[in-house]
């Protein structure tokens, strides 16, 4: 293992015995090679969607979790989250000082977020065929695949050297 600060730039090694302490901010990481995670936002019309009744729901929520479950076995599977509808939400803008605060829905788009997926997979075509795989069992629903940043730079990095 190598001793990574959030900077990237390796600084050490882990000796054989361990070590006790670490300083922050540091994260441990073994040699591999990382996957690539994407984002996978779904879309979907609300209207449409809380029309279906609780049976047409469960229905679908049956098949997504088909599709997840060999991906959570596989280790490619994150966290996976069904957002509330859009009339739950609070929204604040900063076009002006102080930032504007709106309760309610505010969506200027046919679908609207719904939900996303994050997982861990070697490249964007493995990304599309999950989302293709969730396409087939979602009636309707449009699936963005993009790629993850991290906001701390180094934390994860591409390889490892020993």
């Amino acid at each position: 293992m190598a001793i990574i600060p959030l900077d990237g730039k390796k600084i050490g090694k882990i000796p054989p015995g361990g070590c006790r302490l670490l300083p922050d901010p540091y994260v441990l990481v073994t040699k591999r090679e990382f996957p690539m995670q994407y984002a996978i936002l779904c879309y979907h019309d609300e209207n449409v969607t809380s029309a279906w009744t609780k049976e047409q729901d469960d229905a679908v929520m049956e098949k997504l979790k088909k599709v997840q479950e060999p991906l959570a076995r596989a280790g490619k599977l994150g966290p996976v989250a069904r957002l509330m509808p859009t009339t739950a939400a609070t929204t604040l803008r900063k076009t002006q000082e102080p930032p504007l605060i709106i309760d309610g829905p505010f969506a200027e788009t046919k679908e609207q977020l719904l939900g996303f997926y994050l997982i861990d997979v070697q490249n964007l075509e493995e990304a599309l065929q999950i989302a293709q795989d969730l396409g087939k069992v979602n009636p309707g629903g449009v699936y963005e695949i993009r790629p993850v940043g991290y906001f701390n730079r180094g934390a994860f990095p591409e390889a490892v050297g020993a």
